[in-house]
C-alpha cells in the first residue's frame, strides 16, 4: 500500500495535497512551497491521511456562501463586478483566516480565478461541490424536480457535467478536492410513503439508492481519468444506505457526510472504520444559534455543540489511538442565511420558525416540537446590506471557540488523547461569549412571535446558575444561557 502511494505522489512533482494513512490514522498534509497542489489519499499501517506537500493537514473547514439579507439562492456573487467580489472576499476570507479556517466548501459556479485568489491571498483551499442532481435537473428542456438515477438520460447529463467541470478546474491552485452531492440519499423518497411491509431490498428508495451510488462511482472514475491530482468525496446524509455504499462506491477516496447528531457523533467513526474502511470528512455539522424554548438567540449552546463536535473530529484523527480515520470537517455555516425558511418570501426577516426537529440537541428539544432553525446556523450574525450591496458580519461566541480550537494541531509530535482533552478543556466558552459581545455581536430582543426582530448591540453578559442534573430535567427553561455548561459536555 505504501509503494502505491509513493508511485501516485511521484506523478505530481510540483504538487501539494495528499490524504495519507499510517498505523495511527488518517492525516491531511500541506506545504507552502508547491505551485500546484496534488491531493491524494494514502493509507499506511497507522491510518489515513490527507497530505499537502508532505505535511499533515487537518481540514479545519467551513461551509461558506455569500447571500446579503434580502436575497436568496437566485443571487450570485460571481455575477458581480471584480471589484465587488474582491471586497467581499477580502472581508470574509480575512475573518475566516483569522479563525484558523484552512478550507471552504463552495458549490460549483465559483470561477477558478477566485479559487486561486482565495488560496494565494489567504492560504485557504476550496472543496468544489457538484450537487449531482440533488435539487433536480433539466431533461430534454423540461425541468425534473426529482432525479431518477436509473434514467440513462440522467446518467449522460450528470457525467457530461462532471467531465466538463473537471476539465475546467484541473490544475487550479487551491483546489483541495471534488465533492459530489449533498445528502442526495434524502431525496430518494419522492415516490411516496413506503410501508414497512415492503422488504427493505424491494423498496423504491433502496432500488434508487443502488442506481445513485453506482452512478456516483462512475462519476468518480470519470474524474480520475481527467485529474489524478485531487481526491473525490461524496456528501452523504449520515450513514443511511452505508451497506449499499460499501457495495457500489469503492472508487471514491473519502467518505464525506453531513452529520447532525447533537453533542456527539456517537458511533459514526467506528462504523465507517469497521464497515467501509475509508477516511472520513464531515462535510456538514454544527448547531443553530437560536433556542426554540426561550425564543432567544443562544450563542452559548451553539458554541458548546461546536466545541464538542470538533473535539471528536480531532480525537479520531491519526495517531491518537482511536479509529484514525478522521481527516477533518466543515462547520455549518459561516453566516446566517435569512432566506432559508421562506426561500422566496420574508427575505428581509430573520425567521425564528424551527423547520425540523432533532432530539440530539438537548438545549431546546421538546418532544413533538421542532427545534432546528435553518436561518440561525451562522458562526457569525449578518448585518444589513449597505447601499453598495455589502454587509458586515458579527462573530458569535462559536467564532472565538473555533479560533482557539483551530490553533490545536492533533498531529503535533507527542500529542495524546489526554493532552488533546486538556487543550479543549482550556477553551472557555464563557470567555468566547464575552469576546463576542465586546465585538458588538447582535443581541436580539422584541416581539419574537411576529418575527420582526428588533436588533441592537449589547455589552451585557449572561448570568450563570449552578443547576443540578436532577433539577435540570425538571425545568422547562433548559439552556446553556442560564446553567453551567459542564452538563452538556457529558452527552
Amino acid at each position: 500500500m505504501i509503494l502505491l502511494c509513493i508511485s501516485i505522489t511521484s506523478k505530481a512533482q510540483e504538487s501539494g495535497v495528499v490524504v495519507q494513512e499510517s498505523s495511527d490514522g488518517w492525516r491531511n498534509v500541506n506545504s507552502t512551497t508547491a505551485v500546484s497542489h496534488l491531493v491524494v489519499v494514502q493509507e499506511s499501517a497507522d491510518g489515513w491521511r490527507l497530505v499537502v506537500n508532505g505535511e499533515p493537514f487537518m481540514v479545519n473547514g467551513m461551509n461558506w456562501d455569500h447571500y446579503p439579507i434580502g436575497t436568496n439562492y437566485a443571487y450570485n456573487l460571481w455575477d458581480q463586478s471584480p471589484e465587488f467580489i474582491k471586497l467581499a472576499l477580502d472581508y470574509e476570507m480575512g475573518l475566516l483566516q483569522n479563525m484558523g479556517v484552512n478550507a471552504i466548501r463552495v458549490y460549483t459556479g465559483i470561477p477558478k480565478e477566485w479559487i486561486e485568489y482565495i488560496h494565494d491571498n489567504f492560504g485557504i483551499y476550496t472543496m468544489l461541490n457538484h450537487t449531482f442532481g440533488r435539487y433536480g435537473l433539466a431533461i430534454e428542456g423540461n425541468w425534473v424536480a426529482n432525479t431518477d438515477y436509473s434514467d440513462p438520460r440522467v446518467s449522460a447529463l450528470l457525467l457530461g457535467e462532471i467531465t466538463e467541470l473537471v476539465n475546467g478546474y484541473k490544475g487550479t491552485r487551491g483546489l483541495l478536492l471534488y465533492l459530489l452531492g449533498n445528502e442526495n440519499n434524502y431525496g430518494l423518497f419522492w415516490k411516496g410513503a413506503e410501508t414497512e411491509n415492503i422488504p427493505l431490498e424491494d423498496r423504491q428508495s433502496t432500488i434508487q439508492a443502488r442506481h445513485m451510488y453506482r452512478l456516483f462511482n462512475t462519476a468518480t472514475r470519470a474524474i480520475k481519468e481527467i485529474d489524478v491530482d485531487r481526491p473525490v468525496a461524496i456528501a452523504n446524509g449520515d450513514l443511511q444506505f452505508l451497506d449499499i455504499i460499501v457495495e457500489e462506491l469503492q472508487d471514491v477516496d473519502i467518505f464525506g457526510a453531513n452529520v447532525y447528531r447533537g453533542i456527539s457523533f456517537t458511533d459514526f467513526y467506528d462504523r465507517v472504520h469497521r464497515e467501509y474502511g475509508k477516511p472520513v470528512l464531515l462535510t456538514e455539522f454544527g448547531a443553530d444559534a437560536f433556542n426554540a424554548k426561550t425564543m432567544k438567540e443562544d450563542q452559548l449552546c451553539q458554541a458548546t455543540y461546536n466545541h464538542n463536535n470538533w473535539k471528536e473530529i480531532y480525537q479520531y484523527a491519526a495517531g491518537l489511538g482511536k479509529t484514525g480515520n478522521s481527516i477533518g470537517g466543515f462547520t455549518f455555516q459561516f453566516s446566517d442565511g435569512w432566506w432559508k425558511y421562506g426561500q422566496t418570501s420574508d427575505l428581509d426577516v430573520h425567521n425564528t420558525h424551527a423547520s425540523w426537529f432533532n432530539g440530539g440537541y438537548r438545549c431546546d428539544y421538546v418532544e413533538g416540537s421542532n427545534n432546528m432553525n435553518e436561518e440561525w446556523f451562522g458562526i457569525a450574525a449578518k448585518g444589513p446590506t449597505d447601499e453598495e450591496g455589502h454587509y458586515k458580519l458579527y462573530p458569535r461566541a462559536a467564532y472565538y471557540v473555533l479560533k482557539e480550537i483551530h490553533r490545536i494541531n492533533p498531529y503535533e509530535p507527542g500529542m495524546t488523547l489526554d493532552e488533546l482533552k486538556k487543550k479543549f478543556e482550556n477553551i472557555s466558552i464563557e470567555e468566547a461569549y464575552v469576546l463576542a459581545n465586546e465585538e458588538k455581536s447582535f443581541r436580539f430582543e422584541g416581539d419574537i412571535n411576529s418575527n420582526q426582530l428588533n436588533r441592537k448591540t449589547s455589552g451585557q453578559s449572561h448570568n450563570y446558575y449552578g443547576i443540578s442534573d436532577a433539577d435540570l430535567f425538571s425545568k422547562n427553561n433548559f439552556s446553556p444561557s442560564n446553567i453551567g455548561l459542564q452538563w452538556l459536555l457529558k452527552y
